[in-house]
């Protein structure tokens, strides 16, 4: 017999953890699972959109590294469960990829606006989901136990997603628009 993709246990406005738990749709760990799971599309997105190998290795690690975040967020924080973990290194890929778009491209002197080609743009929606989804799981850990690890990996990939864009950017030859405050 095939496995169905519908189970009509959600019909009503509750969907289960990881462990039986029901919760309705609209709780904050709902939420913050369903968020980085968009933050995940994004990212396969603009994977999908650069043809450079090593950008598209690191953006697969941190699909596979932002499911990890899922299943921990989708798991119930009240039973012993194994889950599995986000480690100090994947943090350092981060950091160290930074650095290394970092290395190439002019020092930041003023805002920037988003945009300047669709790749570029949607590196910055990503950054954007990824700050709301950082967001949403501070507001989780303050009710429930939550690894330390999983908000500074999130607070990390937010700024690679920024760099990521300018690098993108420098990349592809867009310009780069920086913000002009009205005086």
């Amino acid at each position: 017999m095939a496995f169905k993709i519908y189970t009509k246990t959600g019909d009503k406005g509750q969907t289960s953890l990881f462990g039986g738990k029901r919760l309705p749709k609209h709780h904050i760990r709902i939420e913050a699972y369903g968020t980085v799971d968009e933050l995940n599309s994004y990212i396969g997105l603009v994977r999908d959109c650069t043809e450079d190998g090593q950008l598209r290795d690191v953006l697969k690690t941190v699909q596979d590294r932002l499911f990890t975040i899922g299943s921990n967020l989708a798991s119930d924080p009240d039973k012993d469960m194994t889950t599995p973990d986000i480690q100090q290194s994947d943090i350092e890929l981060l950091e160290q990829e930074i650095d290394r778009m970092e290395a190439d491209l002019p020092p930041l002197k003023n805002f920037i606006l988003p945009g300047g080609h669709p790749t570029v743009s949607y590196c910055h929606v990503a950054r954007c989901v990824c700050r709301r989804a950082e967001r949403i799981m501070v507001q989780l850990s303050e009710t429930s136990p939550m690894e330390a690890i999983l908000l500074q990996y999130m607070n990390r990939l937010s700024d690679h997603l920024f760099v990521l864009g300018r690098y993108i950017a420098m990349q592809l030859k867009a310009e780069e628009i920086t913000w002009q405050a009205r005086t």
